[in-house]
């Protein structure tokens, strides 16, 4: 996958012994990143040592160091990999000393324990190997790609989860999911994007390594090499985030915008809102740890919080991500915004009607913020082969896609890998991912294996309480004291109406009028007796996009399937003869 990374890992080989695989990340990670700063920071080094001399201010300094030398960070060090070694009993000194003197944007050391580990180093008489090691490898951008160094970055982490017999899947999203991702984030606003000197922002809240937020600033610059993204993210896992932030340092942004922590209880960018908003967040996770945090926010931000249409179960936190989202993208009086998250199948249907999941569909649907979903095929990502799907959120709609959703069957647009990575055995190349957006540009049901535009209330419906009476032994119904009859709570039955059923478009409005219809020729035929609980009718909401492609098989004819046991019971049968022959 890496040629570097390959490189590096098997530099990683000179730590066995003092070091388990689970713990040589918290080696090569640093020492990756801070070998790519050295070789960035080499050309003007002593331009800056000299510029650090004449001013005291750290603020001073740092405008002074961005006009001399374009970058937004730099370290006033006497020391680098050029001359570390010339000192082999203050090794380890020197080398704490120089990562001391990184401006103080560069914190990334401090998210590895770094000093910790050069004394581990040390102590195992291993540091002089290693850095020896690194010194003979350049890792300019001009010799590695930034979107070398990533993948390199990638490989890395998926190798020291993989010999440590843990998931990697967590720290990086595949780059062909990414780009397909990106590629239809921007399709709506592709003409936008091409005007001359455009500036636009771009939200990861659950940044990893940084993958997204590096192909969707590629995407841009591909097509507007003059446009200027500036790319902000958070994340809470300390190794991902300081690749990514150093990551973005490298490639000259301003490393403020990358935060640490969790955003589901400490929004670093609270009261910010973007143009672009991207995520591929962890499916499943509990969140019962955060849930006191997450409820106080959601009582006392009252019905305009991020999280105020609902919540889901604390088994599976990928819908607040979703909502989370949706809160970020700048406002339709302000140019409006769009959103894209990766999820697993479970945000399109689970829970019942008004439950936190439904409720949080309705808020979406109601508001017309679902521009299209995406079924991504099988086996696509590195440590799960569960179905997936592409959430596309605007709130700015094309005229043409206003009160509509539309479904893109997906599944069948991948290439089957030459190796598996994990549990990734396909990959969306550039002609499945061309197929894919045309799909979604082209808007359409004329091909409706691949393509469904629905109206945002066929996704609604109301689940009713049929209820029946209770009998008494005669047979007779029991009334309450109003003379009403006593419902029995044993043949308590449920249905679920769609908003549509019997061809209706009234949508919400048309409650009475489609539930009458429904039950009078769905129940009532079946169940004389039966009648409506009106009180207890619930308004719900779900996305049943298999049911929307589904393709009835019907089974093979049962004198094919008799031909195919008798060949096997021969074949079982000679065997048996051969065995006791």
């Amino acid at each position: 996958m890496s040629t570097l990374g390959n490189f590096i890992w098997s530099i990683a080989d000179q730590l066995r012994g003092p070091y388990r695989p689970n713990q040589y990340g918290n080696v090569i990670l640093p020492l990756t990143i801070l070998r790519r700063l050295d070789c960035i920071i080499e050309p003007d080094r002593e331009t800056v040592r000299k510029l650090a001399a004449k001013y005291d201010n750290p603020n001073r300094l740092k405008i002074e160091v961005k006009k001399a030398t374009g970058r937004p960070f730099y370290n006033t060090s006497n020391y680098s990999f050029d001359n570390l070694l010339a000192d082999a009993d203050g090794l380890a000194d020197n080398l704490a000393d120089y990562i001391d003197r990184f401006s103080s944007d560069v914190d990334v050391f401090e998210y590895f324990d770094f000093k910790k580990e050069i004394l581990a180093l040390e102590k195992a008489g291993l540091l002089r190997e290693v850095i020896t090691s690194f010194k003979a490898v350049d890792l300019h951008p001009n010799v590695v790609s930034n979107a070398d160094m990533g993948d390199a970055f990638e490989y890395i982490i998926r190798k020291f989860n993989e010999a440590a017999n843990e998931t990697s899947g967590d720290h990086y999203t595949p780059r062909d999911a990414i780009r397909l991702l990106v590629d239809l984030l921007f399709a709506d606003k592709d003409v936008d994007l091409r005007e001359a000197g455009i500036v636009r922002t771009l939200y990861d809240p659950t940044a990893g390594t940084g993958g997204m937020l590096t192909v969707a600033e590629e995407h841009l610059l591909a097509q507007n090499p003059d446009a200027k993204l500036s790319l902000y993210g958070q994340e809470y896992n300390p190794q991902s985030y300081a690749i990514c932030k150093s990551d973005l340092l490298a490639k000259g942004h301003d490393a403020t915008n990358i935060a640490f922590g969790n955003t589901l209880t400490e929004d670093a960018f609270k009261g910010r809102q973007f143009d672009f908003c991207m995520s591929n967040p962890p499916y499943g996770v509990d969140w019962k740890q955060y849930a006191k945090a997450i409820n106080a926010e959601k009582d006392s931000a009252g019905p305009y919080g991020r999280f105020a249409p609902g919540l889901p179960a604390t088994s599976d936190g990928q819908m607040l991500f979703l909502l989370h989202l949706a809160s970020k993208m700048r406002a339709p009086g302000d140019g409006g915004g769009r959103a894209g998250i990766v999820m697993n199948g479970s945000p399109l249907f689970n829970g019942a009607a008004e439950s936190g999941p439904s409720n949080i569909r309705r808020w979406l649907l109601e508001n017309d913020l679902v521009d299209a979903i995406v079924a991504l095929p099988t086996n696509m990502f590195f440590n799960t082969g569960i179905a997936t799907y592409i959430w596309i959120l605007d709130n700015t709609k094309h005229p043409d896609r206003k009160g509509k959703v539309q479904l893109i069957n997906g599944t069948s647009f991948w290439t089957k890998m030459r190796k598996n990575l994990g549990s990734k055995g396909r990959e969306i190349n550039d002609a499945d991912r061309t197929k894919v957006v045309k799909l979604y540009a082209d808007f359409t049901d004329a091909d409706p294996d691949y393509s469904k535009v629905l109206r945002n209330d066929e996704f609604g419906y109301w689940t009713i309480t049929v209820e029946r009476p209770m009998l008494d032994e005669h047979g007779n119904s029991v009334g309450d004291r109003r003379g009403k009859p006593k419902p029995d709570t044993k043949k308590r039955d449920t249905e679920n109406v769609p908003f549509n059923y019997g061809g209706s478009t009234a949508g919400a409005a048309g409650k009475t009028e489609v539930i009458q219809a429904y039950f009078g020729a769905e129940v009532k035929p079946h169940v004389s007796d039966a009648w409506i609980d009106w009180a207890k009718v619930k308004t719900g909401y779900e996305i049943p996009f298999t049911r929307h492609f589904y393709k009835y098989a019907p089974p093979r004819p049962l004198a094919e399937i008799d031909a195919d046991m008798e060949k096997q019971i021969a074949k079982i049968l000679y065997l048996l003869r051969e065995v006791e022959g």
